[in-house]
């Protein structure tokens, strides 16, 4: 007899979730169960340091369609996620975030679009009052930068929750750079797409991982992933000063050569000076970005390590 194949893998980082494990289960498999398609339920355990691995595990045993992969330390989401998608043994794959901010049953729109032949089914928030101001300003800034300098646009307001098929990953696990912005690489990868518009909810239990500070460099991950306009926009600006360096001192020489010798001021040279030290110091600063994730690239570091299955 032959095993029955998975038609849906859910896959689901969990970093420091113990409060979320016990009703993320609940509400996911109470949505999946009624699509009567066999499922199975990925579950990351991304090094956490709370009670997270004995939950899941407690949760396993009513559950026993849940896989859990639990890694030797934090590698963090993008890599926990690239993990979750590479045990998936679905023919379709649902990742989610375990806050439940986005509803699980949204995934009922998503199977309808795939069965119209959609490859990828993406959700789309409408509505951020659930973000604060701050949150909401600087993603719609992210999303108006990345997309002006990128040559793969990626949707507003779109994260990870979204329906791939399983040619989709495929196409997607080729992608194997160490230095991961996985909404880029699901944009980058194509494929017929369609949308799915929904409100977030408030999260249902414990506190979110992400702070400024995380999210500014997840931001510069992105960016620096599929662009090189930060390097590129140096030979402009370095053109421009260079310019604006040689109108001024042909129009010293001229003064010189009509008026004579004059004696120069030290305010205004001291302030070129400092000047063009900040430009050339932030200049390298975007080169440093770049070769920094060339050194990491080459590397060739395992992008996680499983410490065990269950």
């Amino acid at each position: 007899m032959h095993k029955q194949q998975i038609a849906i893998s859910i896959v689901c980082p969990f970093f420091n979730e113990e409060k979320m494990v016990d009703l993320f289960m609940k509400e996911i498999t109470a949505v999946v169960n009624e699509l009567n398609k066999p499922f199975e339920v990925v579950c990351v355990n991304d090094g956490s340091t709370d009670n997270t691995l004995a939950k899941l595990l407690q949760a396993k045993e009513d559950y026993p369609n849940m896989k859990i992969i639990n890694f030797s330390r934090n590698f963090g989401k993008e890599a926990a996620l690239t993990a979750g998608l590479d045990y998936a043994k679905g023919e379709m794959i649902i990742p989610i975030d375990a806050d439940l901010q986005d509803p699980p049953e949204l995934i009922k729109d998503f199977i309808s679009y795939r069965e119209k032949g959609y490859d990828v089914v993406v959700a789309k928030r409408v509505d951020r009052s659930t973000d604060s101001i701050l949150k909401k300003t600087t993603a719609q800034l992210f999303y108006k930068l990345h997309n002006k300098i990128a040559q793969t646009k990626i949707p507003d307001n779109v994260g990870d929750y979204r329906l791939i098929t399983r040619k989709v990953l495929n196409a997607m696990q080729e992608l194997r750079e160490n230095q991961r912005f996985m909404k880029g690489i699901f944009a980058w990868v194509g494929f017929k797409t369609a949308t799915v518009e929904y409100k977030r909810n408030n999260r249902k239990a414990g506190k979110t991982s992400y702070n400024g500070w995380k999210l500014w460099n997840f931001a510069l991950d992105g960016i620096t992933s599929f662009s090189n306009i930060p390097l590129r926009i140096w030979l402009y600006i370095g053109t421009f000063i260079s310019f604006l360096t040689f109108l001024y001192g042909s129009f010293i020489i001229a003064r010189t050569l009509i008026w004579g010798v004059d004696v120069p001021g030290y305010a205004s040279l001291l302030t070129v000076i400092l000047f063009l030290g900040g430009i050339q110091l932030i200049g390298i600063g975007a080169l440093g970005e770049y070769i920094g994730r060339i050194y990491m690239e080459s590397k060739k570091r395992p992008l996680y390590i499983v410490e065990d299955e269950y």
